[in-house]
Parts: structure tokens; C-alpha cells; sequence
């Protein structure tokens, strides 16, 4: 299934939802079946802290995004159409193209990363 088409048309939407961040972020991993992107290094967290990214799995496609794993109020605010989609605390799963859902994850992504800035994560522009 890795390899199947909707599966890569999948994989090419949720990297557009990410491609606006291009200049916050450092692309760390960019190949034909993942996108992982990193802010920069964090005192608070010790550590260069990932905001996201996107994989073709086995049997699905995933999106990690994970503002939602570090602060309560966006885990109390995922649009239930995408609470269908969660495994674990950060990660949304999709095995079928929907526009529709992929709309919602957009805006989410962007009150995710508003959060992030908010709380001074260190997002700069670090991609050059």
C-alpha cells in the first residue's frame, strides 16, 4: 500500500499544509515518503523541538503535529472530525483522500502553530 496512488496523493496534500512553514522551520528529513520539521533549539525543552511532519506508512499516511502533544488547550480544541483521526496524543491518520478533513487539518495546523509561536518556542526563521 506504500506505494499506492492515493496514498502519494495524500502524502503531497498534507505536505502542502506544512510547505507555508518552510521559512520558520528547518526541514530535517525531505524524502518520497516523509517531511519531519524542527524549530530551533528550546531551553525550556533542552532540545531542537519538532513541530511536525508528514509519512506514508504501511496502511496509512500519517501527520504528526506536536504543539497538540505540548499544550492542553489545543488538545481540547481538535474539531471533532479530526478527534476521528488521532492515534497516540499528536498523530492524525488518513487512508482516503477528503478534501473536506484536509481543509480542517489546515486551519488546526494554524492555530497550532500560533500557539507554538505564542509561547516563544523559538520559532524563528531558521530555514534559509
Amino acid at each position: 500500500m506504500r506505494n499506492s496512488i492515493e496514498f502519494l496523493k495524500i502524502f503531497e496534500r498534507l505536505k502542502r499544509i506544512l510547505k507555508k512553514y518552510d521559512k520558520k522551520f528547518k526541514v530535517v528529513v525531505n524524502n518520497e515518503f516523509s517531511i519531519s520539521y524542527y524549530g530551533g533549539y528550546s531551553a525550556k525543552f533542552k532540545q531542537d523541538l519538532y513541530f511536525g511532519g508528514t509519512e506514508i506508512k504501511k496502511n496509512y499516511v500519517s501527520f504528526h503535529l506536536m504543539p497538540v502533544y505540548m499544550y492542553q488547550e489545543l488538545i481540547d480544541s481538535i474539531p471533532e472530525i479530526l478527534k476521528n483521526r488521532m492515534q497516540g496524543k499528536s498523530c492524525f491518520n488518513f487512508k482516503k483522500f477528503d478534501e473536506p478533513l484536509f481543509k480542517e487539518l489546515e486551519l488546526f495546523t494554524e492555530k497550532a502553530f500560533s500557539v507554538f509561536k505564542e509561547r516563544g518556542e523559538n520559532v524563528t526563521a531558521i530555514n534559509k
